[in-house]
């Protein structure tokens, strides 16, 4: 009954935010597997460094859209932006499978970043209205959780499907179609507000609704980026060099897993997506436990240390365990910790996003997307400095130090963390902490 006093849509809308997610991450991701297929290869011919450059590119685009992504989603609302963006991303991630060499390769790629990039900052602002003010981490991290689900399933999904059809292309057009079919869900499921839900009664708003003041869908939106604030602020520019180190560490696993996986441990394709879907798989169980967890120590301990050491104390431990990746060669010991590689890089994942819930008052989007644009700039650039790494340093091969580069990454993440604070927001202007 679309008005009874029980009514659970904050749930539906959480389980379709993770849905997207989950799909925004099978389409970024699935470009790793497809580029080391054999079948592609055996079709397009591009050099070493073209492939750097494809690999890239999403981020490229992914990150430097993040602004103006969030400026739209604040400006417009997020339901009619994410569904634009969703079946966007689609559509090139079928061209994709359209492409026939490098530059088509690069177009499709870009295109798709320029698309994806507005989810997250739209789905932070969407988490402060959707989410109980209490559950703001567990809440998050469940959308990340999608997101995460997709990255671990691309891997083995996408190997299979090249192999089942004999073809890369069969991935890409299957992907686009699924992402169109999401589109249409999402616009039907997703409201900008809960009073403007149909199927939201009293007492969820009342709910959602508590230790927020007014809660109405009126406010004028934010028409400007508010640089001031975000230039001159320590505290921002240290949480965006958390989400910047993070993604450097962090982006070895989607990006040059398969391929370390495949030279220099000798494994076959099925195999190497094997190993790389069930590490990923090992890392998404921690992002539930990771937003517990910083909402856990916010009740007892405050806002700042419950967000700061879920932060911290995460990634000193997953630069430890990526040392301990370059002693081992057994295909089950590498999964597994390569899986912990990643189950605690996401444990601090929910406090990062919470983080710039806290500090960014009106401005949600805007400067969840600033903050996320720092941390894809990471990831953009961390195949060019690893395989800068390899040629300058690795004299034997082995590629070890360019995992050392990630893993001196997560620690100046670390280190970072320590300082941030979730109690300073971002902006001067009264009231401006959400």
């Amino acid at each position: 009954m679309p008005n009874s006093p029980d009514s659970r849509v904050r749930h539906r809308v959480l389980a379709m935010a993770a849905v997207v997610a989950f799909l925004m991450y099978l389409d970024r991701i699935c470009l790793a597997n497809i580029l080391t297929s054999d079948s592609f290869k055996a079709q397009v011919r591009l050099e070493g460094w073209q492939l750097d450059w494809i690999k890239g590119a999403f981020f490229w685009a992914y990150a430097l859209f993040q602004v103006p992504a969030g400026w739209l989603s604040d400006r417009f609302g997020a339901r009619v932006l994410i569904t634009i963006y969703i079946a966007a991303w689609s559509i090139f991630t079928a061209a994709t499978s359209l492409a026939t060499g490098f530059v088509g390769l690069m177009l499709a790629r870009l295109l798709c970043g320029l698309a994806e990039a507005g989810y997250y900052p739209a789905g932070s602002g969407m988490m402060t209205r959707w989410a109980h003010g209490s559950a703001r981490g567990f809440s998050s991290s469940l959308i990340s959780w999608g997101g995460r689900v997709g990255g671990a399933t691309a891997p083995l999904l996408t190997a299979w499907l090249i192999l089942a059809f004999g073809d890369w292309r069969a991935a890409g057009w299957i992907y686009g179609g699924f992402g169109l079919a999401v589109a249409a869900a999402f616009w039907l499921v997703f409201r900008d507000h809960p009073r403007q839900h149909p199927g939201c009664s009293e007492a969820e708003i009342r709910l959602l609704a508590e230790g927020r003041g007014e809660f109405l869908p009126t406010r004028e939106p934010p028409r400007r980026f508010p640089w001031a604030d975000a230039m001159s602020s320590g505290n921002l520019w240290l949480a965006n060099s958390v989400q910047f180190f993070t993604n450097i560490g962090w982006a070895f696993l989607i990006l040059s897993l398969p391929d370390y996986l495949r030279e220099v441990i000798g494994l076959s394709e099925r195999d190497s997506g094997m190993v790389s879907t069930v590490a990923l798989t090992i890392g998404i169980l921690s992002l539930p436990l990771g937003g517990l967890c910083t909402d856990w120590i916010c009740r007892r301990h405050g806002r700042r240390m419950g967000r700061m050491l879920p932060m911290a104390l995460s990634k000193f431990v997953a630069a430890a365990l990526y040392l301990l990746a370059l002693q081992l060669k057994s295909p089950v010991a590498l999964a597994v910790v390569f899986g912990l590689v990643a189950f605690w890089a996401d444990l601090g994942l929910p406090a990062m996003w919470t983080t710039m819930q806290d500090i960014s008052g009106k401005h949600q989007a805007q400067l969840f997307g600033w903050g996320n644009m720092w941390g894809n700039l990471g990831a953009a650039i961390m195949p060019l400095l690893f395989n800068k790494v390899l040629v300058v340093y690795d004299h034997n091969q082995d590629r070890h130090e360019g995992v050392w580069l990630c893993a001196a990454a997560f620690v100046l993440a670390g280190l970072c963390a320590l300082a941030v604070d979730a109690t300073k927001p971002v902006s001067r202007e009264p009231g401006a902490a959400a």
